[in-house]
């Protein structure tokens, strides 16, 4: 999703505290995070945008891709004093065996989300002969990761296995935060809390993008925005708070008339009965476009809507033109993909699954362009 580039932005908007799954992928942010301070201060301009490159396309930057690089703007600074450059960066998927060094050496936090986490972490703090910082992350019923509800008892019954982690977050994930209605949300709170409640006090951290929207009482001390800082709704069925930030176009290659009867596209699953007008246009599912949206989906071209016809293939898509001038869907001229009209989720739907998947799909073949920050 271009993490350099979006955590430049949001650091220079304010945000201080960034979430990515995996090892590499926090080295590669904080590289770019410490690059884009030092040019700042450089430039007397701490926190002013940089640059004002358009984007064409949501993808990777050159380092690879944090998933999501989410960040709050409130979030608080890390506790660990002056030595602790900011922004702080938490790797969600946890400390890997082996490599407590690695995350030291690059300020990195693990979220521990097993009692073996935990005790390699305090053990490298203890050869450090230093405090680090942790992301202790407490299952509440998502069953995925995190402490295990009896792991949680044995380290209330004795946290002082946690010596050597300070500061602390406890932190928890909600299953269905995009349904408001859903009790597990109000269930996973009160596990939470109870749990929490018999611990060392610390800051929490609970919701992600469409927790934020279940009220304060899911906020605690420290919110993860993810999707919705793409501009996905995180309240599904109802009208989406977020502005959509990303567009995406591929050009029209070729246009050709449909007089007679005949079918389009591989395994001739589409038949256009004629006379028609079909474009094809320079984009597929290797570039992230779904196949499932094949014969469901469609592109904007000149404000109108061109329905896919036919499979979609590795590199190419065909719509259907008939309707719209041919000055306007000629070769050469850009047709919309995702955009205002056309949301990551609209695709999504269209496809059978949810519009953050389309975001995290999309190819390195896109000219990629940002609006805005110190991209």
């Amino acid at each position: 999703m271009g993490a350099a580039p979006v955590g430049r932005t949001l650091f220079a908007a304010g945000a201080r505290s960034f979430f990515v799954a995996h090892l590499d992928e926090g080295i590669a942010l904080r590289a770019a995070l410490t690059s884009s301070r030092r040019l700042s201060r450089l430039a007397g301009e701490v926190g002013r945008p940089q640059d004002d490159r358009v984007r064409t396309g949501p993808g990777l930057d050159e380092e690879p891709s944090p998933g999501a690089a989410n960040a709050t703007p409130t979030s608080p600074a890390s506790g660990r004093g002056n030595a602790k450059p900011e922004p702080r960066i938490v790797v969600l998927n946890g400390l890997l065996p082996g490599l407590a060094a690695d995350y030291a050496a690059h300020d990195l936090i693990p979220a521990l989300n097993d009692p073996g986490e935990i005790a390699a972490w305090a053990g490298h703090a203890r050869t450090l002969g230093t405090a680090l910082p942790g992301f202790v992350h407490l299952d509440s019923g998502m069953n995925r990761l995190g402490l295990m509800p009896e792991e949680q008892a044995r380290l209330a019954a004795d946290p002082t296995v946690l010596g050597g982690i300070e500061p602390i977050t406890w932190m928890t994930h909600l299953a269905c935060a995009e349904d408001a209605a859903s009790p597990m949300n109000r269930a996973q709170l009160d596990r939470f809390r109870r749990a929490v409640a018999v611990l060392p006090k610390a800051p929490v951290s609970i919701a992600n993008s469409s927790g934020i929207f279940l009220g304060s009482d899911f906020h605690g001390d420290l919110t993860r925005p993810g999707a919705a800082l793409y501009g996905i709704n995180p309240t599904p069925g109802r009208p989406n708070p977020m502005t959509d930030v990303v567009r995406l176009e591929a050009r029209i290659l070729q246009t050709r008339r449909v007089d007679t009867p005949m079918t389009v596209g591989y395994g001739a699953a589409h038949r256009v009965e004629g006379p028609a007008r079909l474009a094809t246009i320079a984009v597929g599912y290797a570039d992230g476009v779904p196949r499932a949206a094949s014969g469901r989906g469609a592109v904007r071209i000149a404000g109108f809507t061109a329905p896919i016809t036919g499979r979609i293939s590795m590199d190419l898509i065909t719509v259907d033109v008939t309707h719209i001038p041919e000055p306007l869907a000629a070769p050469g001229a850009l047709a919309e993909i995702l955009g205002p009209e056309l949301p990551p989720d609209r695709l999504g739907e269209s496809a059978g699954t949810i519009g953050y998947e389309i975001l995290t799909s999309l190819g390195r073949r896109y000219a990629r362009r940002y609006v805005g920050g110190t991209a």
